[in-house]
């Protein structure tokens, strides 16, 4: 005889079958929108990055044509990252994740409810071509950190570029555990290979992204959280029912972020922020650079810190001149007209002013002078005359 458990099993199964069917009619349905060319050119209306150059921000917004990105996962973060570097043209993305679409996906910016099932890299190549069918993909539906995938992911980092044997660009890591982090961290420091590091608190309110360059920069292991440096199985952290990038706002403001620090990086414009916070709550955003750590764990990342320091050696030193600032003389002061302090220095420093409190190692160089005492002066005596009397008494004198 069927228990009530499993028969709420059965109807949930029926249920999740019939909402499959009513999409993919609603899939079939659906007119066919016309895909507009999204070439960068300037006749092109379709071309994401003019404002750039119409602005003056980049003289050459063309080139991001020419540039190849991995998105490693595609989750939360990484599918509004992998959509707003589609939209600006990007050359190439390839992208790595091994989940599949589920419907409690759907508080995501970009998975559809008809895409339950399918393997998210799949369904993100599937929505991103109809974005821009100019973008080259490359999706890979794997756990990049298994051995063999691990090797995989490293040859595809190393040659998957926009010519074949040439390196991607740049590295973004969207993944929302440690493990992950760490395989990143130790491939793109094994190849010397510049990444962009990104997070979503577990409260769902706050991230960060993070611009490592192996040997110049700190690394994820230089400085690891406490669960990966004490190395607890994070599987035992997660609390049942709570997702970390579970609010569709903060996982957009930190692709945002991302994004926008990839094209100051590709295209050459502004300033790449090595660190940059958001904690939703006090809309605070801090900003810091971290530096290597002589000591970290990883060896690659050493081995790298010693090729950063010889760079750093040979290059030419440039001595720094102190400019003279000219005294402003004017040739014309035939009157010798000069302006001069009425209060000496000293009289300055010996005021008897209030003194503020100031922290250990600052001195004031002197203090507001003290109020004037009233004056001890002999005063007139006052008189009942009026004004004229007193008038006809001066004439008189």
């Amino acid at each position: 005889m069927a228990t009530i458990e499993s028969l709420q099993k059965k109807i949930k199964e029926l249920e999740a079958q019939l909402q499959k069917e009513r999409n993919e009619k609603q899939q079939i349905n659906r007119p066919k929108i016309t895909q507009m060319s999204s070439e960068v050119v300037d006749s092109n209306p379709y071309s994401r990055l003019m404002a750039l150059k119409r602005m003056g921000i980049v003289d050459n917004y063309e080139k991001i044509r020419e540039y190849t990105v991995a998105v490693v996962g595609v989750g939360g973060v990484g599918s509004v990252t992998a959509e707003m570097l589609t939209r600006c043209g990007i050359g190439k993305l390839l992208l790595f994740d091994y989940d599949k679409v589920e419907l409690a996906n759907m508080n995501r910016l970009f998975y559809q409810p008809h895409q339950a099932g399918m393997s998210k890299v799949e369904a993100a190549e599937k929505t991103l071509k109809e974005i821009n069918p100019d973008v080259e993909f490359e999706v890979y539906n794997y756990n990049i950190t298994t051995m063999d995938n691990f090797n995989h992911f490293m040859e595809r980092i190393k040659n998957g570029g926009l010519k074949e044997g040439e390196p991607v660009n740049l590295v973004l890591s969207c993944v929302d555990n440690f493990e992950a982090r760490m395989t990143i961290n130790t491939a793109c420091n094994e190849l010397g290979q510049n990444w962009i590091e990104s997070g979503v608190s577990e409260n769902a309110v706050s991230g960060h992204i993070q611009f490592i360059i192996p040997g110049e920069t700190s690394c994820f292991a230089c400085a690891p959280p406490l669960v990966v440096a004490t190395k607890t199985d994070e599987k035992t952290l997660k609390r049942e029912g709570v997702c970390a990038a579970s609010l569709p706002t903060t996982m957009a403001v930190v692709a945002g972020f991302l994004v926008q620090n990839t094209l100051k990086y590709l295209l050459g414009f502004g300033d790449v922020t090595y660190y940059l916070g958001y904690n939703a709550l006090q809309d605070y955003f801090p900003s810091m650079t971290l530096r290597p750590n002589p000591q970290c764990d990883d060896n690659y990342c050493k081995k790298q810190q010693q090729a950063f320091q010889i760079k750093e050696a040979t290059k030419p030193k440039v001595e720094k001149t102190e400019e003279k600032v000219e005294e402003i003389v004017h040739d014309d002061n035939v009157w010798e007209i000069q302006l001069v302090s009425e209060t000496t220095e000293d009289e300055l420093r010996e005021a008897d002013g209030q003194v503020p409190n100031l922290v250990e190692g600052l001195k004031v160089a002197y203090t507001t002078p003290a109020p004037t005492q009233a004056s001890n002066e002999k005063t007139v005596d006052s008189t009942e005359k009026s004004l004229d009397e007193l008038m006809k008494e001066m004439q008189g004198l």
